[in-house]
């Protein structure tokens, strides 16, 4: 079986080493060190010069996936830039107070982007039902759902990824993300028999100018997107047999 594996990137420079290495999808965003926000007019742009599929973040701002009517407005217009650059895809998501999925809110969200591809994001981690939010997901139409079995990391949610995949049955894709390197993606698709993941395929790198961590511009390492990497993964998950 084939495994599709899917490079989430933030800039440029990102798009190209993933395509590079190997990716057959793109998860497009900004600000992956905050989980991802919508990327910005001009990477949507040049991700629609990509061989491949691309979906695009739809998240407003930062912290927990609760929005408002101000934030379902821009998600709206985000979207509608999405169709209009000819992107694949989007991905969406949003939850209540209590945690468990906004589906009216993200139905909406779905009928704007109707004819395009989508994926449910992470909100999904944070249910207090996961079995619940499962079966919610598959009546939203969804493709798939990026989980990392509710806990921080992928690997850590093995036990919770292998029954959400199991009780999918086929209805929609369970790809496990979060923490996925090229040293454990076989334990995880093992377990959960998916037939994508998802990882950043990153590596540090630490910043070239003093001035402008000094100046608060950037952090003095950051992560990212590695062609190297992504051919790691790529070449590994190519040994498998599932």
């Amino acid at each position: 079986m084939s495994v599709l594996l899917e490079v989430c990137v933030d800039s440029p420079q990102g798009l190209a080493a993933a395509i590079a290495g190997g990716a057959g999808r793109i998860e497009l965003c900004s600000a992956l060190e905050l989980g991802g926000l919508t990327p910005v007019a001009g990477l949507m742009k040049a991700a629609a010069a990509a061989p491949i599929p691309v979906y695009a973040m739809i998240r407003p701002h930062a912290g927990p996936f609760v929005f408002d009517e101000a934030d379902e407005e821009a998600m709206i217009a985000d979207i509608d830039a999405v169709r209009a650059f000819g992107l694949a895809g989007v991905v969406v998501g949003a939850n209540r107070m209590d945690g468990t999925l906004d589906v009216s809110l993200i139905s909406r969200l779905k009928a704007r982007a109707k004819g395009l591809g989508s994926t449910l994001h992470r909100a999904f981690d944070l249910v207090p039902d996961a079995d619940a939010a499962l079966e919610q997901a598959i009546d939203l139409g969804c493709e798939r759902i990026l989980t990392s079995g509710c806990m921080p990391k992928a690997i850590d949610g093995l036990e919770m990824l292998g029954r959400l995949s199991r009780n999918a049955a086929g209805r929609i894709s369970i790809m496990p993300g979060s923490g996925v390197r090229p040293g454990n993606v076989g334990d995880i698709l093992r377990v959960t028999g998916a037939s994508e993941v998802h990882a950043s395929c990153s590596s540090r790198v630490d910043s070239i100018d003093p001035r402008a961590v000094a100046f608060g511009f950037e952090t003095p390492t950051t992560n990212r997107t590695d062609a190297d990497v992504v051919r790691q993964m790529r070449a590994v998950i190519d040994t498998l047999v599932l």
